[in-house]
């Protein structure tokens, strides 16, 4: 095509139209009618809007998220300024401050007041359009876990975008969220017929058949996702885990780590999370260091739990034998995840990870009432993955407070959890683990999780 630059939303409208009617596929109304209607006529902020959406789609299992999500933000809020009723901007922009808050980079009051007023933009633009109802669905299930009205807001979504792959893939994620794990495949499945190019999907996928400990499925997966995107740093590092979770072999690992740092230095931006929380499973000072000195200041989250920086430099201080330097590095984090604490007392994953860090310290009456507490406000029956998440924690959490058989009896009730994402590298190798080695109740728990 030959057109000038102005022609653009015109060009995009004809090839869409043109595409749909070669592979007879059925458009509904309001598909052509959003076809037809260009997202803005500002360039400019149609520009910055492409590429918050690129950073967006790009993060499913990168460590870049809290930067990205971030930098998106702001290229989101100079679209919607230069345009306020640019609609297809602020559904983006909803769903960057919901992402935000629900990953903890910044679980704040502030935030989720932010993403509300987004929210009530986009309902005032377009009361009754599908993608409202999607942008209202999300923003139930990122920011306040109701996965009820989520699915309600999903079953007016459906109404009006049959064909859109996003509807199942959130459906598959409140399947996930309460516990019906084969649900949740065959949802996402669905949202890969929807959209097979969407190589984010097969990585929910492999997530799936990792929690499920089916391997070689999530291995086979992210071998699809390889196909499809080579040089996506991520998948290669998350498809190098497989030996590591499954056998407890580490080689594969480190010989893909050291690979992608030698092609681009600083790749390690992209995985440096679970990068560092492997590398603590070898006991190695100098590669936790190697890996340490790469994390940006956010910390080191596992799966939402928001651990400081000063968490990891503690375990490193240990594994080195500095005693009095990992007592300065914890207590350092246990004042800024106490803060964290003590602005938002029912924030579950703030308070699981203040109960770790007083258990590792010593602290033990508050680490056991912290941890409790964030199980009661985050049950298993109300979230499978993050509540078996904070059992997980919980046992870790009585391991160093001496209290060994209730250990065991929260480790043996979240074991074969998906949610819990206990592997067999996980308790064979990881040190927070080590109180209960050579209790032969850890020991069978272990063998049991071991490759057949």
């Amino acid at each position: 095509y030959d057109r000038n630059v102005g022609d653009v939303f015109t060009l995009q409208s004809e090839i869409a139209q043109k595409i749909a009617r070669k592979l007879g596929a059925g458009v509904s109304s309001a598909e052509k009618n959003a076809i037809q209607e260009p997202p803005t006529t500002d360039l400019i902020a149609y520009d910055a809007y492409l590429r918050a959406k690129d950073l967006i789609n790009d993060i499913s299992f990168s460590t870049r998220l809290r930067e990205d999500l971030f930098q998106a933000v702001r290229l989101l809020d100079q679209a919607v300024a230069r345009d306020p009723s640019f609609f297809d901007a602020y559904c983006q922009l909803a769903g960057a401050h919901d992402r935000i808050y629900f990953g903890g980079s910044d679980h704040t009051e502030t935030r989720l007041k932010l993403s509300e007023s987004v929210i009530q933009s986009i309902r005032r633009l377009r009361p009754e359009s599908g993608e409202t109802h999607l942008a209202v669905a999300q923003h139930y299930y990122w920011a306040y876990a109701d996965y009820d009205r989520a699915k309600q807001e999903l079953v007016l979504a459906r109404q009006t975008l049959p064909n859109e792959s996003r509807i199942p893939l959130l459906t598959a994620y409140i399947d996930r969220r309460q516990g019906r794990w084969e649900k949740s495949l065959e949802e996402m499945k669905h949202a890969l017929e929807l959209n097979p190019r969407d190589f984010s999907i097969l990585q929910q996928i492999a997530l799936t058949y990792e929690a499920l400990h089916r391997y070689k499925d999530m291995a086979a997966t992210l071998d699809r996702v390889l196909t499809m995107a080579p040089k996506d740093i991520p998948s290669r590092v998350r498809r190098a885990l497989v030996d590591l979770e499954e056998r407890a072999d580490p080689t594969l690992f480190h010989s893909t780590v050291d690979a992608i740092l030698k092609e681009d230095a600083n790749a390690s931006l992209c995985f440096v999370n679970p990068w560092l929380f492997l590398v603590l499973r070898t006991r190695d000072p100098t590669a936790v260091q190697r890996a340490l000195s790469n994390m940006a200041g956010c910390g080191c989250f596992d799966e939402n739990i928001p651990f400081p920086g000063g968490w990891c430099e503690g375990l490193l201080a240990r594994l080195r034998g500095d005693e009095p330097g990992a007592r300065a590095a914890l207590n350092s984090a246990r004042q800024e995840i106490g803060q964290t604490v003590r602005n938002q007392p029912d924030y579950a994953a703030a308070l699981c990870a203040l109960g770790v860090i007083d258990a590792v310290l010593g602290n033990k009456e508050d680490a056991i009432r912290e941890g409790e507490r964030a199980i009661e406000l985050t049950p298993i029956s109300k979230n499978a993955i993050e509540g078996a998440t904070l059992v997980r924690y919980m046992a870790i959490i009585y391991a160093w407070t001496g209290q060994k058989d209730r250990a065991i009896e929260r480790l043996t009730e979240t074991t074969h959890l998906p949610g819990s994402h206990i592997s067999y590298g996980y308790v064979r190798l990881h040190p927070l683990w080590d109180p209960l080695r050579g209790d032969p109740r850890f020991e069978a728990i272990v063998d049991s999780l071991a490759a057949k």
